[in-house]
């Protein structure tokens, strides 16, 4: 790929998908979830298995691949690619579940994890096994989720487990649907599709198989993308939303200010304001695709990111997304009362890149 020219997001989705998606997207956040023909359109193009093998009935994308089309489906629509992103996510972490248990989670065409990453529960060493409690919020998907991950923090015989240097151990969780409770919580002014609602469960006794450990050094498939580090895989999956949203409220901009008829010079500077906006965004994400360019293809060549370039990595993803975010509010003000319009294309857009970017990994 030509990292100084990198295309629109509307060259990696299909025309008449993007339509279809978009023609969806205000009913969809009246029910809080994704509607059924956007979601029949993710199973058909397999977005939630970006990062599944191809055994697995996945597409088994390289990193800079499945960028461009998270970024893309964030520019189609916010909660379609943030649901996608977070849910593709979760199903990454087939790499590191055990084979006989990715065998029979990941054994149908519609595959869908959902879960969260805060540590809010705890899973007590039984024989066998473990007995987990615990309480998450925000998990993405959930209203169609096949399965659930959470972390906990590790108990036996009512100790919290440490490791050498004191901090609690952490260990990651896998749910069957019908083991977790679900509760319909999820009440943001943006991101209203995407059904991220909380989840619990109740001295819960799970196999030992269902533990897992989000690590390289703990990996069952040996694939380079299992390998690229998981905090600046999450870093840049959070932050192509953030960026294809941006281009999308920028490209919404221009017919509004195209059909303006106050005085010239408003006139004038909005455009300016909007010319420049979409080149400052341009360079950010040139930069932003070399450095991911750069650490996966030492990843896919030698089975590891060199501790030198993970930096990098963080201060691209943060950045691309901070710019994205203040790009949109200078352009904000130009836009006229229809940008306030909680009905209006643009509004839309702006209510969920301010609701996904309040996401914690993005500060």
């Amino acid at each position: 790929m030509n990292i100084k020219a990198i295309p629109h997001p509307s060259q990696f989705v299909d025309a008449k998908l993007t339509a279809a998606i978009r023609s969806l997207a205000a009913e969809a956040e009246k029910t809080g979830s994704l509607h059924p023909e956007q979601l029949a359109i993710i199973y058909k193009q397999k977005w939630f298995n970006l990062f599944v093998p191809e055994k697995y009935n996945g597409l088994q994308l390289t990193l800079p691949e499945a960028l461009n089309i998270e970024e893309s489906l964030a520019w189609v629509d916010g909660s379609v690619g943030w649901t996608v992103t977070l849910c593709s996510g979760a199903n990454w972490f087939i790499g590191f579940l055990q084979p006989n248990l990715a065998k029979i989670i990941f054994n149908k065409d519609k595959v869908c994890l959902a879960g969260s990453g805060r540590p809010s529960g705890t899973a007590r060493i039984i024989e066998g096994g473990y007995e987990i409690t615990g309480f998450w919020k925000y998990a993405t998907g959930s209203a169609h989720a096949t399965a659930f991950t959470a972390n906990c923090f590790i108990e036996d015989k009512g100790t919290i487990i440490r490791d050498k240097d004191g901090s609690a151990v952490i260990k990651s969780f896998l749910f069957l649907r019908e083991e977790v409770i679900l509760h319909n919580d999820w009440d943001c002014m943006g991101m209203l599709a995407t059904s991220s609602n909380s989840f619990e469960v109740q001295r819960l006794r799970i196999p030992e198989n269902r533990c897992f450990v989000i690590d390289a050094a703990f990996t069952f498939i040996d694939e380079p993308l299992y390998q690229y580090p998981f905090l600046q895989f999450a870093e840049a999956t959070l932050a192509v939303n953030i960026c294809g949203m941006a281009i999308h409220f920028m490209d919404v901009c221009q017919p509004l200010f195209n059909g303006r008829s106050e005085n010239r010079n408003y006139i004038d500077t909005s455009r300016s304001c909007l010319n420049n906006a979409r080149e400052e965004l341009k360079h950010k994400r040139e930069s932003f695709y070399l450095v991911i360019k750069n650490s996966w293809n030492e990843c896919a060549k030698n089975n590891v990111v060199p501790a030198e370039l993970l930096p990098g990595v963080s201060k691209q993803s943060k950045e691309l997304a901070a710019t994205s975010r203040r790009l949109v509010d200078e352009l904000y003000p130009y836009c006229g009362l229809i940008a306030a319009n909680n009905h209006s294309e643009i509004n839309r857009v702006w209510r969920d890149l301010h609701t996904a970017s309040q996401h914690s990994l993005l500060i």
